[in-house]
């Protein structure tokens, strides 16, 4: 342990009770956290880290149970210390940054009553000091309009905004060591990189410790001063973040970084297909426009997409980027027929969708399917894994029984999985498993589009690069095309042949993957990729879209 250590982790040991047995999570596991740095605890799931955070901040759930070590805050050991003496010490002396901003806030109470909560329980405030106390904590979390948003309900924020209030909550007390739970996985780049500004900006403005739990070794290689990973429960290599990122010693190390998307060589073997002789396009859209709402609720209507246009063609992979509320979403689900256009074409397949009735529109749905973003949310849970890939087939009753079957053991066999998981259910799989489970469903019917939306950004590194070789592979194989929306930028140059840049409902600009994203022409898509840049290793600037 080094001398200016302010958090110090000693042989920690912690296992749950899961069916009836200890299973252990972390095993005689030291690290420690410097004053006034960054430390980025990174590994993938399983690998114990998030379970760290919890033990250090003393909210491990009911099943878990700590069977060895300390953790020394300044000296104090915080497992010695009962619930109620932990209580006095949460937000006081250690915040802690939740990873999902939507559960972690009352959606019944104003953000400035939330705020102001958080304050009174560790200072004597009130009245005008505790507004203006609110007011201050927003601010320094990077937030504008502070009286507005103190008087707005949880919803009414956009995600980054809701998670610069829990960064406000968790220094309400003047924590010294705050703990990041993966802060940023589910934001798009140009509002993870405000957030992260405003995490490190708090660091050498106050001195504070923070620790940041990722699985992004791209943010651990250029926002953290230093790096632990961890393997199954123990630190397999720690320190300075330059170092470790740049010579790894131990295989694992090496392994997480040639799987990260952006610190990975590209695949410069990509199959581009030969389009020239095409003729038409899978989808095409001319001038389509989308409002919702309107004078039914007395409100105007608001515009989700303005004057769009594109053309996705057979064996490509056709990416759209932008920031939440661009009309990325919107424009896959009329691509899928799930949303009417206002005004425009939309053709599927050589069919305009305006044209097309019911029956019709069965049999292209049978042209085209879905991979979402949550592997275990699109999975029944009470389904096996072989009811759930062969549910299609059932569906659009393709074959007979045992030929249905037989294409589940085809496609299980295509994703990589043994044909016994057919006998599985999703408990029983991981993340990275049940998006396999997931792929395989969606080329059930052999189509010929393939919708992916957000289809890797539930994963781990080495799980993402798993399943972008797989799509890949499978499209090389198979022809399949796809619409491939994301907010990682990294991912998106990895996989797409074309790309569109989206922005408050419009196409800014459209091109190649090496055009768009060497030579791009647009101030937007200038920025977008700069603050990916940034996003990894340095501040965001300039204002982009209208997060609020």
């Amino acid at each position: 342990m080094t001398s200016d250590a302010h958090v110090q982790v000693r042989g920690l040991s912690v296992s749950y009770r899961v069916g009836g047995r200890q299973v252990t999570a972390v095993n005689d596991l030291d690290i420690e956290f410097c004053r006034g740095a960054v430390t980025a605890v990174v590994g993938e799931s399983g690998s114990g880290k998030s379970t760290v955070a919890r033990a250090i901040a003393g909210i491990l759930p009911s099943n878990a149970r700590v069977d060895a070590g300390e953790v020394l805050l300044g000296g104090q050991d915080l497992l010695r210390l009962s619930e109620r003496q932990l209580r006095t010490i949460r937000g006081s002396r250690v915040g802690f940054v939740p990873q999902d901003p939507t559960a972690s806030l009352n959606p019944t109470q104003r953000i400035g009553a939330q705020v102001a909560e958080a304050v009174v329980l560790h200072l004597p405030m009130r009245g005008a000091a505790l507004r203006d106390r609110v007011g201050e904590l927003l601010a320094g979390a990077g937030l504008t309009d502070v009286k507005r948003i103190s008087r707005s309900f949880p919803h009414e924020l956009s995600g980054g905004m809701r998670q610069r209030v829990l960064i406000a909550i968790a220094l309400a007390g003047g924590a010294e060591l705050v703990i990041a739970d993966e802060p940023t996985s589910a934001l798009d780049v140009t509002v993870a990189a405000r957030v992260l500004d405003q995490l490190t900006k708090m660091v050498t403005s106050a001195g504070t410790t923070l620790v940041i739990i990722t699985h992004d070794l791209s943010l651990a290689t250029h926002r953290a001063d230093r790096v632990a990973v961890l393997h199954r429960g123990a630190a397999v290599e720690a320190g300075p973040a330059a170092e470790v990122m740049a010579r790894p010693r131990h295989e694992y190390t090496s392994q997480l970084l040639a799987s990260t998307p952006g610190l990975r060589d590209r695949r410069q073997d990509r199959v581009r297909p030969d389009t020239s002789a095409v003729d038409g396009a899978l989808v095409r859209l001319e001038g389509v426009s989308k409002s919702f709402g309107g004078s039914r609720y007395g409100r105007a209507a608001v515009a989700a997409l303005s004057d769009v246009s594109l053309r996705l063609l057979p064996g490509r992979t056709f990416a759209l980027i932008g920031e939440s509320g661009s009309g990325k979403s919107t424009t896959a689900r009329i691509v899928l027929g799930l949303e009417r256009a206002d005004s425009g074409t939309v053709e599927l397949f050589g069919h305009d969708l305006a044209d097309v009735g019911r029956h019709a529109m069965r049999e292209l749905r049978r042209r085209v399917q879905v991979v979402y973003q949550s592997p275990f949310a699109s999975l029944d849970p009470r389904f096996s894994v072989g009811r759930s890939i062969r549910e299609p087939l059932v569906a659009h009753r393709a074959g007979t029984r045992a030929e249905q079957l037989a294409r589940v053991d085809e496609l299980l066999n295509l994703v990589r999985l043994p044909s016994s998981y057919a006998r599985r259910r999703p408990a029983e799989l991981s993340g990275g498993q049940c998006q396999r489970v997931a792929i395989a469903r969606a080329l059930a019917l052999s189509p010929e589009l393939v919708v992916c939306d957000e289809p890797v950004s539930a994963l781990d590194a080495s799980v993402q690069a798993q399943v972008l070789d797989l799509l890949r592979e499978i499209q090389e194989r198979s022809g399949v095309a796809y619409l491939f929306i994301s907010h990682d930028l990294a991912v998106v140059r990895d996989i797409a042949h074309d790309v569109a840049v989206m922005q408050n409902g419009r196409i800014v600009e459209s091109g190649g993957i090496d055009d768009i994203f060497e030579r791009p022409t647009q101030p937007f898509t200038r920025l977008l990729l700069e603050a990916s840049l940034r996003h990894a290793g340095g501040t965001v600037e300039a204002t982009i879209g209208s997060e609020g």
